[in-house]
């Protein structure tokens, strides 16, 4: 971090920046530990075109959980425009190795989240990020239809364009629609995290988990579970704490494969062909 930025965010804060410390914040952003006498704070620098408008998403959807009053998140502090870019300061939160009984809190707190459904279609009020690919939350009623078209055809589109995937790879959107009809339930929406792998949760040192690096929108519950579960899972407890309110009604499997299939997807986009055949995998099982 540059020291005008630095004094910057000091002015802003009203507090003295002692000490700054660089942390591991993922893939898409810069992260630092900012340090006073008496406080820390965790601040995220990301100098793309877009990096202003990913940091005002996540701060909305932070804020969309908060609302919920079912599970914590950081309190955002500033979320500001650079010359090129953005940058967002929250609160520093103290994280844990988490123990089975935190597993257990965390599934019951996700399920509570996923039992707000404060809207009566599927989707968001804005659109929003998955990691820095675009990802557009128009309102359908219909959630397969949602699915499909703001979720599956666009990163599949993406994919195309870009060379990762050939045009007789992709099926069309009839066959993505019918076979995902066949296997969607009828459903409410559900509040989402939306992008809820073992990185975007964390449990502070006294237990209370929170969640982080939301992509939010109201879509299908199992969608956060179907992340959970891509790359390798979180504790046993977690399940069965999740498990006591929501029964399952069916064909979790097949659903679980085509959720994780936007995922995989996304890092096929973002990070290339190493996730290619688990992609085409599961295309052609299900399509």
């Amino acid at each position: 971090m540059d020291k005008r930025l630095k004094e910057h965010i000091a002015y802003l804060l009203c507090v003295n920046i002692e000490r700054i410390q660089s942390v591991s914040g993922g893939d898409i952003s810069e992260a630092y530990l900012l340090e006073t006498e008496t406080e820390r704070f965790f601040c995220k620098i990301n100098r793309r075109e877009n990096g202003y408008e990913l940091f005002k998403a996540e701060k909305l959807g932070l804020q969309a959980i908060a609302q919920s009053k079912t599970i914590s998140v950081p309190n955002i502090l500033l979320c500001e425009p650079l010359e090129k870019g953005g940058f967002l300061v929250m609160d520093y939160i103290e994280a844990k190795r988490p123990s089975e009984t935190d597993f257990e809190l965390l599934g019951h707190q996700l399920a509570a989240l996923h039992h707000t459904t404060t809207q009566n279609e599927f989707g968001f009020s804005t659109d929003n990020y998955i990691g820095n690919l675009e990802q557009s939350n128009s309102n359908h009623l219909d959630w397969a239809e949602f699915y499909v078209q703001e979720r599956l055809a666009p990163q599949l589109q993406l994919a195309k364009d870009t060379g990762r995937l050939n045009d007789d790879e992709v099926p069309s959107e009839d066959q993505l629609l019918t076979n995902c009809k066949n296997l969607f339930p009828n459903t409410k929406p559900s509040l989402l995290h939306g992008d809820l792998w073992s990185g975007n949760y964390l449990i502070a040192t006294n237990g209370t988990p929170y969640l982080i690096d939301p992509a939010v929108y109201f879509g299908h519950h199992e969608v956060d579970l179907a992340m959970t579960r891509l790359f390798g899972g979180f504790g046993a407890s977690f399940y069965n704490a999740y498990q006591e309110h929501f029964a399952p009604i069916g064909n979790e499997k097949e659903r679980t494969h085509l959720y994780q299939l936007y995922y995989l997807l996304v890092h096929l986009n973002l990070f290339g062909n190493s996730y290619k055949a688990s992609v085409t995998e599961i295309l052609q099982r299900y399509f």
